[in-house]
């Protein structure tokens, strides 16, 4: 789906989107290999990110199979997987010796799928895959970087993804305060266990310095297996003088449509700010948290504005008053004043509470609505910039998130993080203009 961004405006087309019904191309950018350059046996396929995909689908043939059907699977296959979360994978060819040819290559092609399995696009060309037996074999995790120059991706809490090898039943992560791969004899600041193939680093990393981190892969016993991925840099810093922070859970952290985390930027909306921002956020925050970790987390990079969005995970949860999250948003703004920094709170867009519990098995407070409603109203009272009247635009009859703006029910997808800061942009000057007036009373 398009999105036109007019001046301060955004617009949306109208389009229907099922998750049972092929909306989207097949997939693109496929990784291209000839017999004169080859890949390992372990080859690292690749394509175009496709920003609706929940997974994808890859099948592998011993031969280019004429007018093969793009629409459903083929029987012919002798590798199939649906347990691909990412853009790429890494194929282990050599468990499969006997499966393939003796001269020439297999050919494999993928497709996009949806949170229950279906197709939401048609299979890809069958494309050739050349390797040679004799190259090293890829024995490590291969991690996800971002870029350091891009809008959105000074995170104080640092999310760590990789490209999983078919053979790890977990990982080990490293953060480093130096580069191991330079200094191999550092001792890492943090060492932790993942399940899966990222890993939100529960500690804020902050410093003049780059922190590092490296990942290997675990058999079922726990026993490494292969070595460590090479090392990641990344850098967040109070002494780069940032005039504007964000402050919040997951909504402003980064992530949505279930499968992209912070580390896929498009589902940031720090990422269509008009200005820098670096972010401060932390998922599965509670108004509580926020208020907990001001003096640590905010204090150090004193920013002279500060965008706070946060209560979605109070109010939806029959667990905390709507009092308790005020209290706490007024705790935050005492905190502001003395500290100097000027806030700027934003309303909270609805969620979707059948989306939540097809997405995360979680019930939602029967009255979230109400609560929302009060909350919204409360911080409007404040210097505010109205995310909700946006979204009020968008909702359905029943007043929830629609699922083009955010299919889990809770996190907007790209075109709700390109409407927060639609929303943001266009009242800046107006939300600046209130935040100085607070900070001059």
């Amino acid at each position: 789906m398009s999105v036109l961004l007019t001046g301060s405006l955004l617009f949306v087309p109208t389009m229907s989107v099922s998750g049972s019904t092929l909306s989207q191309p097949a997939p693109s950018g496929l990784t291209q290999t000839t017999a004169q350059k080859p890949l390992s046996r372990t080859p690292l396929l690749s394509w175009d990110k496709n920003l609706d995909a929940i997974a994808y689908e890859i099948e592998i043939f011993k031969e280019n199979i004429k007018n093969i059907d793009p629409l459903d699977n083929n029987e012919r296959a002798f590798f199939h997987t649906t347990a691909v979360y990412t853009n790429s994978y890494s194929l282990p060819l050599y468990e499969m010796e006997g499966n393939l040819p003796k001269n020439g290559p297999v050919y494999w092609r993928v497709r996009a799928l949806s949170l229950d399995g279906q197709a939401i696009s048609p299979f890809s060309e069958l494309v050739p895959l050349y390797t040679d037996p004799m190259l090293p074999r890829i024995d490590a995790p291969i991690p996800r970087t971002i870029n350091q120059n891009a809008k959105g991706s000074a995170m104080l809490y640092p999310v760590y993804s990789w490209i999983r090898p078919s053979n790890a039943a977990s990982f080990e992560i490293q953060v480093f305060s130096d580069d191991p791969d330079k200094n191999p004899s550092m001792k890492p600041v943090a060492d932790y266990m993942s399940p899966i193939a990222e890993f939100y680093d529960p500690a804020p990393r902050m410093g003049p310095a780059a922190f590092y981190w490296r990942v290997r892969s675990l058999d079922d016993s726990g026993k490494p297996i292969g070595n460590w991925s090479k090392s990641t840099g990344f850098r967040t810093s109070p002494t780069d003088n940032w005039e504007i922070a964000v402050f919040g859970d997951s909504i402003s952290h980064g992530g949505g449509h279930i499968s992209f985390g912070p580390a896929d930027l498009e589902y940031s909306w720090l990422t269509y700010l008009n200005s820098p921002a670096v972010n401060l956020s932390q998922s599965g925050n509670l108004t509580s948290d926020m208020l907990a970790r001001f003096e640590r987390d905010v204090v150090p990079f004193h920013p002279k504005y500060l965008l706070i969005m946060g209560g979605s995970n109070d109010l939806r949860s029959d667990d905390y008053s709507v009092e308790s999250a005020m209290q706490n948003m007024d705790a935050i703004e005492k905190k502001c004043r003395e500290h100097g920094i000027r806030p700027i709170f934003l309303t909270l867009p609805p969620v979707n509470t059948a989306n939540i519990a097809r997405a995360f098995s979680e019930s939602t407070d029967p009255a979230w609505k109400e609560k929302f409603a009060r909350f919204n109203e409360f911080l409007r009272q404040k210097p505010h910039i109205d995310v909700a009247k946006s979204f009020a635009a968008y909702s359905s009859e029943k007043a929830e998130l629609p699922e083009w703006l955010g299919y889990d029910g809770l996190h907007e997808d790209i075109i709700g993080k390109q409407l927060i800061a639609a929303r943001i942009n266009a009242d800046w000057e107006n939300a600046v203009q209130a935040a100085d007036e607070w900070f001059n009373q």
